[in-house]
């Protein structure tokens, strides 16, 4: 069954964390401008090291060998790295050759898990229901159920013995002619089970401490018949000593203890000869070169990896360097929409739009920053940056610009407006009329017959004409 509480936080207590917000929120954004600086810097550094290794280091064919030739050079070599070191755990006698011994320890507990829901109310209070919920899971350490929530919960904790986790190095891990350095050792890893024998007075020992370790415990919550008072709570299962009754039935309170050994294996390094052993390569800008592989491995492909790990840290701090000025930037505000939390929808709706304006503007601040430090670095990347961050902060402007406009019906001064052509007036063609023939006046028989007389005597006088005028020719 999940248990709930609910809280409730008055407008004036709003208020008060709002204003000590605006202090972590300066504090905030100018952490994430320095980490933002420091990581492209970093970035860059790290860059021209690897670049600069690339060209100076020398392949060393045979480790095996010791030259004097390589002495102070930059190397890549490619050999087994070996060790005659016994290394031991004492408290449950468990030992080998190695390279490096691990003591892993998992503790069986209650865990409490808390999911919140915040709810505004009328008049700026703030109403938050927490819901916690329990179950059991391996722990990485013991966990105090005394703080639990639900009453139910509390005292059920306990451990059979609180052990810590270990590891044991070898201080000589040979490298063909050549050992390697306490750095390149912490940087191998070829884990395989270590197999727990223990003898049975050890065992013995064993199961009464952890009896009366767990007695302690229980006996403040009146537990104490959980303990058996017979069977054996010390089991070994290969690489594991299980402290609890059942190994295949955990319950709170069972400890489980893994041992590994890391066992000699081929590696790759590239690191400066110094004598017997190595030591990083320092370049000029004072970074340091130490790298050790498993397996073998090229130098082309070590630096390459290299690069690549690089560039994935460089945009894992960017992303959490922007994050950090918006989150900022929002706590910086935040006294805004609590004030306006009297009304929380209208809060909602100015918070919502802060968080967007507070995106914007920590967006393109962590550009300008970005910008600055590549233009310390790398000049032409930078100038691209600040242009990029120009154009935002221009588009944001005129946004802005429009939407007063829009609501003021005033035009954008900055945006001129689009001239309109003038209209022509195209006449429409319409078809010319034909004139009236006048109507002919109506004869009589009698005018019509003169009609055709006086005709035939205007034919008669053309032809006397005509033929004068022949006759004068």
């Amino acid at each position: 069954m999940a248990y709930t509480e609910v809280t409730r936080t008055g407008y004036g207590t709003r208020l008060k964390n709002s204003l000590g917000g605006i202090l972590i929120g300066i504090l905030m954004f100018i952490g994430g401008t320095i980490l933002l600086w420091w990581n492209e810097g970093r970035a860059v550094k790290t860059s021209d090291m690897l670049k600069e290794g690339q060209k100076n280091f020398v392949e060393m064919e045979n480790p095996a060998v010791k030259s004097p030739d390589f002495e102070g050079q930059l190397v890549h070599a490619v050999a087994l790295a070996t060790t005659t070191d016994s290394l031991s755990d004492g408290t449950f006698n468990v030992g080998a050759v190695a390279v490096k011994l691990h003591r892993n320890v998992e503790y069986y507990q209650w865990v409490e898990h808390e999911k919140t829901e915040k709810k505004d109310k009328i008049g700026g209070a703030q109403e938050t229901t927490h819901t916690y919920t329990y179950s059991k899971n391996w722990s990485s350490a013991p966990i105090d159920s005394r703080s639990f929530h639900d009453p139910d919960y509390q005292d059920l904790n306990f451990v059979y013995r609180e052990i810590e986790d270990a590891t044991s190095k070898a201080e000589n891990v040979t490298f063909g002619a050549y050992r390697l350095n306490a750095g390149q050792v912490s940087s191998f890893h070829n884990e395989q089970p270590l197999n727990v024998e223990m003898d049975a007075d050890l065992v013995k020992q064993l199961d009464q401490a952890a009896r009366d370790n767990a007695r302690s415990f229980l006996s403040r919550g009146g537990l104490i018949d959980q303990i058996p008072d017979s069977a054996a709570v010390i089991h070994t299962q290969g690489n594991v000593v299980y402290i609890g009754r059942n190994p295949n039935v955990p319950e709170v309170g069972d400890v489980r203890i893994t041992f590994t050994k890391d066992m000699p294996s081929k590696v790759s390094i590239i690191a400066k000869i110094v004598g017997d052993t190595f030591t990083y390569y320092k370049a000029k800008n004072g970074y340091k070169l130490d790298l050790l592989y498993m397996g073998e491995n090229t130098a082309e492909e070590m630096f390459d990896s290299e690069h690549a790990t690089n560039k994935m840290i460089l945009w894992i701090l960017r992303i959490l360097g922007i994050l950090i000025i918006i989150g900022g930037l929002r706590s910086i505000v935040s006294i805004v929409p609590t004030l306006l939390k009297v009304l929380p929808f209208l809060g909602n709706i100015v918070e919502t739009g802060l968080g967007l304006v507070c995106g914007i503007v920590g967006l393109v601040w962590s550009l300008i920053v970005i910008a600055i430090a590549w233009i310390r670095y790398r000049p032409i990347l930078g100038i691209c940056l600040l242009v990029i961050a120009a154009a935002l902060i221009f588009l944001l402007v005129r946004r802005s610009r429009k939407k007063k406009a829009a609501k003021s019906g005033i035009p954008d001064p900055q945006v001129p407006p689009t001239p309109q052509a003038p209209e022509i007036q195209i006449p429409q063609y319409q078809q010319p009329t034909q004139p009236q023939q006048p109507e002919q006046p109506q004869m009589t028989p009698e005018q019509q017959k003169e009609f055709e007389q006086w005709k035939q005597f205007q034919e008669f006088k053309k032809m006397q004409e005509q033929m004068k005028n022949n006759n004068g020719q």
